[in-house]
């Protein structure tokens, strides 16, 4: 990114971490993703290149350090002191893109990678009952990558859009875009699933307790600005 030209503490910063994807790579990492294919799942409409290159540039700034996986192939990312320090930040552009930048979601922006790896950061593990729990989602909407799997085994979670064939032990089905607007606290899972908008069929103590483990997201509590909010801000 060129240099804004200016001293200004902002204007330094924006240099390092204003490019576009640069911030949405923060937000992974602060999430726990450390694995190149790990991004691209979170990050499914950026190209590897892309990838490659902005990991590379918050290397150089210091912000990411990139270690060779013991014992294996590969490269894990892990944030640097510097890095950690810009959670605030993200999380604080999260709540504001809640408030302000909420609207109708279009159908480019209904990403099932980036939902079903939000899911598998988010489920409650604890209120899952002990030893292996086989979740199955599919989305009736779609016609590519519409069935996952979340295998659950104390706080291990394997996501998986191929079958292993293992016994499931609920299947949940509904769309793309009510399964996001329910993650996102635009829609009440309870009320979807009693209008059939979302239908789990499988053990019941998971179907009455789908509200405790479920992924929801972090700011699901953060509401929109009220209309009134947004005259005064006119």
């Amino acid at each position: 990114m060129k240099s804004y030209g200016q001293f200004c503490p902002v204007a330094k910063t924006m240099e390092v971490i204003g490019e576009k994807w640069t911030l949405l790579i923060l937000r992974e990492l602060l999430s726990g993703t450390t694995r190149f294919n790990d991004f691209q799942r979170g990050l499914s409409k950026m190209s590897p290149t892309i990838l490659v290159k902005r990991l590379k540039h918050l290397e150089e700034k210091g912000l990411v350090i990139r270690k060779r996986l013991s014992g294996q192939k590969g490269h894990e990312y892990r944030l640097t002191p510097a890095g950690k320090e810009l959670e605030p930040l993200i999380e604080q552009t999260a709540i504001w893109g809640m408030r302000w930048a909420r609207g109708q979601m279009t159908d480019e922006e209904l990403d099932v990678d980036l939902l079903m790896a939000d899911m598998r950061r988010r489920i409650q593990t604890d209120m899952l009952p002990d030893g292996e729990t086989v979740l199955c989602f599919s989305f009736s909407d779609l016609d590519k990558f519409k069935t996952w799997w979340l295998i659950i085994d104390g706080k291990d979670v394997d996501l998986c859009s191929d079958d292993h064939g293992k016994d499931v032990d609920l299947y949940v089905t509904t769309t793309l875009r009510i399964m996001t607007e329910i993650w996102e606290g635009d829609r009440d899972l309870s009320a979807a699933k009693n209008e059939d908008r979302v239908t789990a069929v499988g053990a019941r103590h998971l179907i009455r307790s789908m509200n405790d483990w479920f992924g929801f997201s972090a700011y699901r509590h953060i509401r929109p600005a009220t209309e009134e909010e947004r005259r005064e801000s006119a």
